[in-house]
Order: structure tokens, then sequence, then C-alpha cells
């Protein structure tokens, strides 16, 4: 039921605010009001919106109208039963302090997307505003058809093929950065070192697991003692990272002579499930610290992953082969490496390649 009411403004002249309240069982369940320069206005406009409100569906629609697209972002979050990734999670909370967030889902045209991403490139790559609008793209694809919220699926494809043509998103290079033997065999004494005076994990445990098995640094923190089977030499990797599965992608993995080894030398403890029960924030701030103060220029944890993997090929290792390793679902991805030449095991006689067990002394992070 609608009402209008007449009142003056401050310069004498006559306004007529329209209102619009619809009850359910007594309680207010919808109201809109708008202001109108002249009563028949305001009724036409009253009267048109009562129509559409009963129509099937209006009063639905108009409950909507009005989110935000940092609505829709909780919404998403709040409902994917899949699950999301922390860095998915993490890039979804940071555009909700971007004035984007706060914009009414049926407002949100091409060029706001356009405008978004160049304030994201100011401090940040190509590639990393491409991750940031394909992950936004994906509630731009459920808003509407799941909750009725009006983004538009077309709009951001038109803002995607924007901002590829002006170069404000790239997808990211691959890294081709391999450590030298001279680089590891630095780390991993450092590494030792701080380890047997107590001061840090056995990274240079962590470190050498990861150069001969190709995991992941997750991967490496997350496998548990229940997933091994050391006399099959494999081991189950939970929730392997995979571009279509985020929740329950467990792949068996064949585990090097070298990588078996160094799980052979940990410690079982009764009270712990993982083989390696550090956190991924000490490893990461453990490595960068060790190569900055080693001088140790542009290394990064994974491109442990890419020099095991490289390895595997040098060894002369087929696609399936090295695959059976590293947990690659497609081999195409693993095409990268086809260039590389069976010339032998560069590891081998390493003198780190057999690492001790875990030191009653050394912290747990």
């Amino acid at each position: 039921m609608g009402t209008i009411v007449e009142r003056r403004r401050a310069d004498g002249s006559a306004a007529f605010r329209a209102q619009i309240v619809i009850k359910d069982k007594g309680r207010i369940v919808h109201q809109e009001a708008r202001t109108f320069d002249r009563r028949t206005t305001a009724k036409a406009w009253m009267d048109k919106r009562e129509k559409e409100l009963r129509a099937p569906g209006g009063l639905k629609s108009a409950r909507i109208k009005g989110k935000t697209v940092g609505d829709a972002i909780d919404k998403y979050l709040a409902e994917n039963r899949r699950g999301i990734g922390k860095t998915k999670a993490q890039v979804l909370e940071a555009i909700k302090g971007f004035s984007l967030a706060e914009m009414a889902c049926e407002d949100v045209a091409s060029d706001d997307l356009v405008d978004f991403a160049r304030a994201l490139a100011d401090g940040r790559g190509p590639s990393t505003v491409l991750n940031y609008l394909s992950h936004l793209s994906a509630i731009f694809a459920v808003a509407r058809p799941a909750w009725g919220m009006p983004l538009d699926r077309e709009a951001m494809r038109d803002a995607m093929a924007v901002c590829k043509r002006l170069g404000l998103t790239a997808k990211s290079r691959s890294r081709d950065r391999r450590p030298t033997r001279d680089e590891m065999d630095r780390l991993m004494a450092h590494f030792e070192d701080r380890w047997r005076r107590g001061r840090s994990l056995p990274m240079h445990q962590v470190v050498a697991f990861a150069l001969f098995s190709t995991r992941r640094q997750s991967e490496i923190l997350s496998i548990r003692w229940d997933d091994l089977e050391a006399e099959h030499g494999r081991v189950l990797v939970r929730d392997m990272k995979h571009p279509g599965e985020k929740a329950g992608n467990d792949t068996w993995c064949e585990l090097p002579a070298e990588a078996l080894r160094i799980i052979q030398a940990r410690p079982r403890k009764p009270d712990e499930s993982r083989i390696f029960p550090y956190s991924t924030d000490a490893v990461s701030a453990a490595f960068t610290r060790a190569c900055k103060l080693l001088e140790i220029d542009d290394l990064h944890f994974h491109d442990l992953r890419h020099e095991g993997v490289s390895r595997l090929f040098e060894m002369g290792r087929t696609i399936p082969q090295a695959a059976s390793v590293s947990g690659h679902r497609s081999w195409q991805s693993l095409q990268r490496y086809s260039h590389v030449r069976a010339t032998g095991d560069r590891w081998e006689g390493w003198a780190w390649a057999t690492t001790t067990g875990d030191a009653p002394s050394a912290p747990h992070s």
C-alpha cells in the first residue's frame, strides 16, 4: 500500500514523497520511497512500482536490488561448499577493500571493472591483476542464477578483454630459476647449523625433501605418517592443487629414493600425525631470511619443485614417469620440460641427499 506525503523544502518549493510499504502478517517485509516535484509524477511512479512488486518474483527482485558486490563476495564465501583455497579467499577479502565492493550489483558496468583493474595495477603486476579479476569473475558467473544478484557476466567478459588489450593483465611467465649446487650447499649448511643450535626447525630436511620429492610447500607440511607407504615407495598427497578441483583431489605420488630416505630419518612422535609438523609461515620466513642473508638472489621455495622435475627429465624419465612423481594430471603441463636433455643426475653424490633426524631441542612452529 502506498502513500504520498507533501512536504516543503528549505526554499519553499513543494516536494511529494511517495512511499510503498508491504507487510506480511503485520510485519514489514519491504519498503521503499522516492521524492518528486509533482504529485502526478509521484503517483505514476508509485502505481508502476506497486504493479512491479505484485508481479511474480517482483518482491524478491526488489529485496535483492541494492545488494553490493561486497555482499555477493560474502555470499560466495559463505555458501561455496567445494571449498575455497586460502589464496582465493584472501584475494576476495582484499577486493572488499576497494570502492568497487560498495557498488550496487545492478550498477556495475565493464568500465567500472576496468577502473578497478587500473587501481589494482598501481603496485601490482599484470599477472596479479589477472588473478584478482579471475577470482572475481567466478562470483559474476554464479551471482545472478544462484542468488538473483544482478551482476553482469558480459560486463566482466568485456572488461577482461579490454584489460588484456591495454596490458593491465597478462599471464605469468614460467619461472626457469634453478638453484646451483653451491647455493644449495650454502643453504643446507646454514639451515643445519641453526637447527643443531636449537634456533630453527630442520629446514635442511624440508628443503632437501622438496627438491627430491618435487612436492609443493603446502603439500610437504600436510603429509601424515598414515599417508606414507614406504614399502611401495609412495605417499598420498591430499587435496593436491588442481585448477578445477580445490578439495578431495587426493593423489598417490611416487617417492624417489632420496626423498624416502629423508622421511625415514625423521623421528615419529606418538603425539604428532604429520611428518613435517611445521607451519607454512615459519618455513617461508626461514627460507626467505636465509636467501637474503646468504645473498642468494631471486630464489623461491617453489623453485625447488621446478628443480626436482627438471632433474627427473635429465635422468631420462619420460613424461608419464615424471608425472608419477610430480603428480601432474595433465601431461601437457610438463611439455615445458620437453627440451630438457637426458644429461644425468646433477645431484648424484650430493652430500646432503641424506639428512639426519630431528633433534629434541628443535622448535616446532
